[in-house]
C-alpha cells in the first residue's frame, strides 16, 4: 500500500539529527541564540522591578565530535525566567545550559533598557530617564565570570573653553559607559549614580525653563574634560568596595568639533 506524507507510522521516532558524529574535527567555542526578544523584570534598589524588554544571546561550546546543539533547549532555559532578573539568576540560567546541552562552558548575553524616574531640579517634575544595561556573562566548569555594563548620558563643559573666552563655553552631550565586575550585589542606580555625579550636570527627561537655567549654571560651575569624566568615576568608585575590577569609558559629542573626544581607564 502507498504511504501518504501524513502517514508516520515508519517515524516512531524522530532521527536526532543534531546528535550525529561528526568526523571534521573542529572544537566549537559559542554555539546558541541570539537575538532573542524576551520580557523581563529586573529588580530596583526599592524593592520593586521594573519590567522591560531584553536582547538575549545563549552559547555554549560544542565538543569536536557532535555535529550540532539542540537549539531548541536554549528557548526553554529562558522561558521560566521572567520573574526578576539579577546575578543570582544568571549564574543559575548557566548553569542550566552546561546541564541540559551537556556543555563545559555556557555564556550569557543580556541587553535592555533600564528606566528611573527623575525629578526635574527646580520644578520637580518627574519623568522617566533611560539607560543601556548590558549583562556577559560566562560559566567555565564551576567558575563565573559575570561583567555589568551601563551607560549613561551626561553634560559635560570645557574647562580650557571657559578659562579663554570671555563669556560663555561650549558643551556637549557626552555618554559614560561603565563595566564592572563584584565580589557581591551593586545596583544599577548606584552604578548611574556614580556615573552622573562624575560629569558637569546629569540629564533629564523632562525640563521648564528654571530647570533649564539651573541644569546650564551647574554644568558651567563644573567644568570637566573627557579625562576628568572617568578620573571622577574611578575614584566614586573607591567607595564601592564590592567592585573588584572596573572599565570606565566616555565620549564626548563634540559641539564645536566634526569629531568626538574619548577616554578610558581600568583598574588593575
Amino acid at each position: 500500500m502507498r504511504k501518504t506524507a501524513t502517514d508516520s507510522s515508519d517515524k516512531s521516532q524522530l532521527q536526532d539529527t543534531q546528535a550525529q558524529q561528526d568526523e571534521r574535527g573542529v572544537h566549537i567555542d559559542k554555539v546558541g541564540v541570539r537575538g532573542m526578544q524576551f520580557p523581563i523584570q529586573v529588580p530596583q534598589s526599592d524593592g520593586n522591578t521594573l519590567g522591560t524588554v531584553a536582547n538575549v544571546g545563549l552559547f555554549v561550546d560544542l565538543p569536536k565530535e557532535v555535529r550540532g546543539t539542540h537549539m531548541s533547549r536554549f528557548v526553554e532555559i529562558m522561558k521560566d525566567q521572567t520573574d526578576g532578573l539579577d546575578t543570582t539568576k544568571i549564574t543559575e540560567i548557566l548553569k542550566q545550559l552546561q546541564q541540559k546541552l551537556h556543555a563545559r562552558t555556557a555564556h550569557l548575553e543580556i541587553e535592555f533598557p533600564f528606566f528611573i524616574t527623575k525629578k526635574a531640579p527646580v520644578s520637580g517634575i518627574e519623568s522617566p530617564m533611560d539607560y543601556k544595561v548590558r549583562y556577559v556573562a560566562s560559566a567555565i566548569d564551576d567558575e563565573i565570570d559575570i561583567i555589568t555594563s551601563v551607560a549613561a548620558h551626561v553634560t559635560t563643559l570645557c574647562p580650557c573653553s571657559k578659562a579663554i573666552s570671555q563669556y560663555g563655553a561650549h558643551n556637549q552631550r557626552g555618554e559614560v559607559t561603565l563595566q564592572v565586575r563584584s565580589r557581591s550585589a551593586v545596583t544599577l542606580e548606584e552604578l548611574i549614580s556614580v556615573m552622573e555625579k562624575s560629569a558637569s550636570s546629569e540629564l533629564y527627561a523632562l525640563l521648564k525653563r528654571p530647570d533649564e537655567k539651573a541644569v546650564t549654571e551647574r554644568a558651567y560651575e563644573n567644568p570637566v574634560f573627557v579625562e576628568d569624566l572617568v578620573r571622577n568615576v574611578a575614584v566614586r568608585l573607591r567607595d564601592l568596595t564590592q567592585i573588584t575590577w572596573y572599565q570606565v569609558e566616555a565620549e564626548n559629542f563634540e559641539s564645536i568639533h566634526s569629531h568626538n573626544a574619548y577616554a578610558c581607564v581600568q583598574s588593575g
